[in-house]
């Protein structure tokens, strides 16, 4: 692990070792690496529609915003957002609204407008039909997002960045968790501290793809982010059969039924998502197929994306993922 400094790998293997019940199939990460292999592979491109980016400035407090804001799209019905003759869902949804918002004039990415926002405007910027959870909780993001950019960063992510980051993730991820506390996404396992850092390492992935790998998304040390441990992926692995759950914890993620945030259960699934992937990355890399882990995160939530009637995936009510 010596190549991990933030904690991540450390902290999630040995709730992997241990796990009750989730294991990891390696027989079947080595299967799916020679089938990954045996193609071109190419992460998906990040300056997508609905995607916002314009000048830097702008460009990086929407991703600020956006993952200050994405997680928990699982509601029942979906939450779906209407854009531009087109309907999104989930992730592309929570894109979409920003966007239209900063289409009709709201000044979403100021700092002073977001410090001050009410739940009022929060629903009006997120209107959608169907179910989305924790409004509350993004209105509390979205909030401090804007009181910690304005007090500190003169309205600017964009400094914020330079100042802290000082183009390595790991200097940027670990001032997210410190200085924005509904980035430092950590759990507790058997009395022991579990860093995922799920929407932090997302941040700086999507910098990354902001900004085409250069200016504010111009990091030397993007091999040190894992995959971000979210509901999507390991679905997309439990599919793949590299992830196996147990049979108590299978029947209740097929029928739906929650799992509580912190859970041994939940911990271990997100723990099991980060080390699969990353023995998925080493077996590509044995095969001459050099990609980072945020690289491989990005394919494997696209292809969930692709999946027709996959096996489901797990349901938490939590704002880390």
């Amino acid at each position: 692990m010596a190549r991990d400094t933030l904690g991540v790998l450390e902290t999630t293997e040995p709730v992997a070792e241990a796990a009750g019940y989730v294991a990891i199939e390696s027989d079947l990460v080595e299967q799916v690496a020679d089938s990954l292999a045996s193609r071109p592979f190419r992460p998906p491109p990040w300056r997508v529609w609905p995607h916002f980016w314009g000048d830097p400035e702008h460009t990086a407090n929407y991703v600020l915003l956006l993952d200050a804001l994405n997680f928990c799209f699982w509601g029942d019905p979906k939450w779906q957002v209407e854009y531009e003759g087109r309907t999104f869902d989930g992730y592309a949804a929570l894109a979409a609204a920003l966007r239209r918002a900063i289409d009709e004039g709201k000044p979403i990415l100021e700092a002073d407008y977001l410090a001050e926002l009410s739940r009022e405007q929060l629903e009006r910027l997120l209107r959608g039909r169907g179910t989305l959870h924790l409004l509350d909780a993004r209105l509390r993001h979205a909030r401090e997002v804007g009181f910690v950019l304005g007090e500190r960063y003169g309205g600017s992510f964009a400094r914020f960045i330079v100042e802290q980051g000082q183009g390595s993730v790991v200097r940027l991820v670990r001032s997210l968790v410190r200085e924005f506390p509904s980035f430092n996404d950590v759990a507790a396992y058997q009395g022991r501290e579990v860093r995922f850092y799920k929407r932090a390492q997302l941040l700086a992935s999507d910098l990354y793809g902001a900004f085409e790998g250069q200016s504010f998304g111009g990091f030397g040390d993007l091999e040190r982010l894992t995959a971000f441990a979210d509901y999507k992926v390991p679905q997309v692995l439990r599919e793949l059969g590299i992830l196996a759950y147990a049979a108590e914890l299978a029947e209740a993620v097929d029928h739906q039924r929650p799992l509580a945030a912190g859970s041994p259960a939940e911990v271990e699934i997100r723990a099991a998502t980060i080390l699969a992937v990353e023995y998925l990355r080493r077996a590509l890399a044995a095969r001459g197929v050099a990609v980072r882990a945020f690289e491989l995160d990005w394919h494997l939530w696209t292809l969930g994306q692709e999946l027709r009637a996959p096996c489901p995936y797990h349901r938490t009510l939590t704002a880390a993922y």
